[in-house]
Order: structure tokens, then C-alpha cells, then sequence
């Protein structure tokens, strides 16, 4: 594969957050509201470390991001252009196996994996940790709205 060449329009992915991000603070504080106590990025197992844990309840949280992680609501809908046009899209297919492997690794050690989209946390972080502690994940498209409980957290392997 070829080298990333520099340019003016992906200046802003510089520097950008990989812990620590709004959408998974929001997530934290409503599950603190609601008593549930987590520990953050423990690693599971190599190439597994979720969002947060919570260790009582075996539930391991990853908090996956729109675009990062190709939500079908609010993901990228057009193909990628430019200079690094197949990196990107290279690198988005890395991002979506990876979250296949972290699920599965985490699922062998015996955690309750709970995947929960930016979408859905921005919109209601309360539901979004009610949804948590009840070991469901929230899928946008089957979801017409956020408070509804969504599919098993098994079932949200297609991406």
C-alpha cells in the first residue's frame, strides 16, 4: 500500500481523541448516575480493550464512534476520493475487523459485550447506560428512538 500524502482537507483528523471522547464521558456519567460503578480501557485480553468494564456485572463497553466506526445512520455514505482514497478505505475495513476480533476476544474470556454508537449516547446518554446495565445494545436504524431498547449485543456484528 502506498504513504499518506498530506493535504489541506484532513487537517482537522489531526490530533483527534482516542480516549477520553465526549460521546463515552457521556456514557460514564449517566452510569454513574444510575449507581453502576466501571473501570476504564482495561485490557481484556491483547487487542481488547474496551471503553469501560464493569466488573461486577462481566459487561465490557466499547463506545464506537459514527465515523469511525461506519455507523449505518451517520457513518460515511459516499466513497472516499482524493490522494489517499485506498488507505482510507483500507483503513476504515481495519477499523470494522477490529471490532470484530476485540468483540470475540472479549465474548472467549467470558465479558458481556455491549456496543453502544456515538449517535445513540449524544442523543440520550441515560437510556444509552440503562441499555448498558441491561447488557442491549441501542441500533440506530432498528430504533426509532433512542429510549426503545434495541437488539442483542451479539446480533450488532454487521457493520
Amino acid at each position: 500500500m502506498g504513504s499518506w500524502a498530506s493535504t489541506d482537507v484532513g487537517r482537522h483528523l489531526r490530533g483527534r481523541r482516542k480516549q477520553g471522547t465526549e460521546p463515552e464521558l457521556l456514557l460514564r456519567k449517566a452510569l454513574h448516575a444510575l449507581g453502576a460503578r466501571f473501570r476504564l480501557h482495561r485490557t481484556l485480553a491483547p487487542g481488547c480493550s474496551p471503553d469501560l468494564v464493569l466488573p461486577k456485572h462481566r459487561i465490557a463497553v466499547f463506545v464506537d464512534g459514527d465515523y469511525w466506526h461506519s455507523c449505518p445512520v451517520h457513518g460515511r455514505q459516499r466513497p472516499f476520493t482524493g490522494p489517499n482514497a485506498a488507505l482510507w478505505e483500507a483503513k476504515m475495513l481495519r477499523n470494522r475487523e477490529r471490532d470484530r476480533y476485540a468483540t470475540e476476544l472479549a465474548q472467549k474470556s467470558g465479558w458481556t459485550v455491549v456496543r453502544v454508537w456515538e449517535c445513540v449516547v449524544r442523543s440520550d446518554p441515560r437510556s444509552a447506560a440503562m441499555a448498558v446495565l441491561k447488557k442491549r445494545t441501542i441500533h440506530p436504524i432498528r430504533d426509532q428512538r433512542p429510549t426503545t431498547l434495541g437488539v442483542e449485543p451479539e446480533a450488532r456484528n454487521e457493520f
